[in-house]
């Protein structure tokens, strides 16, 4: 059969053929506006699947990101500590200004020294002057010659004063440190030989340290996968109970129709028309708090996920008519558990770091031996005179400390590191019990929420056929209003019961697995 649209260009004028196919063309833009305009939520809107969200919070959550940093800080920190084992080489340099110098001679020295022509000149003139006498007196020469010489050497007397004067000075002087501008650089290798087992103990401690840390963020991960899955399963519980709200507001508004028309014909009261209304009222008001709830979850879930929380999203499990899937539950393993968990890893960690913790205070009490070696310059130097130049001089020795007394200090500060260590290991006892009857716990809820779904399979089974004899009944007119608002009652809380035992189920295997410490994702 041809449309009725061809019929009509074929037999209408030309200008009616145009008016016409104009319109077609708008009908066919306008269909096109209305399929994109139909189809711009769907692009919006993201479709999340349970895997993707995991990835997402893991690749987007701030506290697993602070605890990856934190297993680069140990990394480095160990890294570190093994630099411990190697020399290392120190470079110091400095200068001093001081308001007086070093002085090798004293000031009766420096005396002596000024006034040494002086000294020298009267000792000589006293000697000659008793050599003369003696000569004289022996009559070796007369006394005209005697008096000759002894002119002769009071003449040269002043100029041996100068002379020997100036020689003291020359030496004063060239004594003279000139040290109250002082330069110094050394540069210094420290090799450790035997510390007292406190770079053994530091490097065991940083080693700690990094597979703390990497326990951290096991622990920080698996609780984000958990928080995620939690998230995840609310959503689409709220959502398969909006769903439930919206088609139990249909029932009770059919309900208040079919009441309505009763009430017109005469074959029910004014008061079940009431009755029927404030049901609607409440499937509405329930209607409205789930979209809120769901809204909230929904945000919550983008919040994890590191998305924007007004972002539209769509779970890949919220419209699925049936959401209980046959994973097998995880079996029990107490001893697994105690294995696995990152929680006991990190406390085991704590006491291995307090046990070398306690060998490096007890190393600060031993002997300790260390190789030096290097190079000191100093200006003025010392090593020819006080020469204003830098010069220098090897050196290598050997250092040497050992503790001799200390008032008990040593024997107070191991008791009181041994007493936190036995603390740390009383607390992962106590963890490790804790664990056993968190495996237990979960192992039972695991059963119990099993057993609750297959009830609650049973009781939708069961509040449906009631619901459809209710509806059968109250059409046959055997049943009154009573009696149908009672089964869709039953109905809607059957349906919720199921809804909630099936994220039960699914909540309490994840928290198992949670509580072994396998890894989720």
């Amino acid at each position: 059969m041809e449309p009725i649209n061809s019929h009509i260009a074929v037999g209408a004028c030309p200008s009616c053929q145009s008016v016409f196919r104009r319109g077609r063309r708008l009908s066919r833009l306008a269909f096109s506006a209305c399929m994109l305009l139909a189809a711009a939520p769907a692009v919006a809107q993201r479709v999340l699947s349970l895997d993707s969200c995991r990835a997402m919070a893991l690749r987007n959550n701030k506290q697993l990101n602070i605890a990856k940093l934190k297993q680069d800080v140990a990394r480095d920190a160990r890294k570190a500590v093994r630099t411990k084992y190697l020399p290392h080489v120190d470079v110091i340099g400095g200068y001093e200004f001081t308001s007086r110098e070093i002085s090798i001679l004293n000031n009766k020295q420096k005396g002596a020294l000024g006034s040494l022509g002086i000294t020298a000149a009267g000792q000589i003139g006293n000697t000659m002057s008793s050599v003369i006498n003696d000569m004289a007196g022996q009559g070796v020469i007369t006394p005209q010659m005697a008096e000759a010489l002894g002119n002769i050497a009071g003449k040269l007397g002043p100029g041996l004063q100068q002379a020997g004067n100036s020689i003291g000075k020359t030496i004063s002087d060239a004594f003279r440190t000139d040290t109250r501008n002082m330069f110094a650089a050394s540069v210094m290798l420290t090799q450790p030989i035997y510390m007292g087992g406190s770079i053994t103990a530091a490097n065991k401690m940083a080693d700690l340290g990094e597979q703390l840390a990497a326990n951290d963020f096991a622990n920080r991960r698996q609780n984000t996968v958990y928080d995620v899955d939690n998230a995840y399963w609310t959503v689409v519980s709220l959502k398969h109970k909006r769903k439930l709200a919206a088609s139990y507001l249909d029932l009770v508004k059919k309900l208040s129709s079919d009441v309505g028309k009763m009430i017109t014909e005469g074959v029910a009261t004014r008061a079940d028309g009431l009755r029927v209304d404030v049901k609607v009222n409440e499937a509405e008001m329930q209607l409205t708090q789930v979209d809120n709830g769901l809204s909230l979850a929904k945000m919550l879930l983008c919040q994890l996920c590191g998305l924007p929380v007004d972002g539209g999203i769509i779970l890949e499990d919220e419209d699925k008519d049936d959401i209980s899937s046959p994973v097998s539950s995880p079996v029990a393993d107490v001893e697994a558990a105690i294995d696995n968990r990152a929680e006991l890893k990190m406390l085991q960690n704590t006491v291995d770091i307090s046990r070398q913790a306690t060998r490096l205070v007890r190393s600060a009490y031993l002997p300790q031996v260390a190789l030096t070696g290097g190079f000191l310059a100093t200006n003025p130097s010392l090593y020819n005179g006080f020469e204003r130049k830098f010069k220098g001089v090897w050196n290598v020795g050997v250092v040497v400390r050992i503790p001799v007394w200390n008032w008990f200090e040593s024997t107070y500060k191991i008791r009181a590191s041994k007493t936190a260590t036995s603390i740390a290991q009383l607390e992962l006892d106590d963890a490790r019990e804790k664990v056993e009857l968190q495996v237990n716990q979960s192992s039972f809820k695991v059963a119990e929420a099993e057993k609750k779904l297959a009830m609650a399979k049973k009781n939708t089974e069961q509040a449906d056929e009631n619901l459809r004899c209710a509806n059968l009944g109250f059409k046959e007119g055997v049943m009154d209003v009573a009696d149908v608002m009672a089964a869709q009652t039953a109905w809607l809380q059957a349906r919720s019961q199921k809804i909630d035992a099936d994220i039960d189920v699914k909540l309490t295997q994840t928290n198992l697995r949670k509580v072994l410490g396998e890894t989720i994702y």
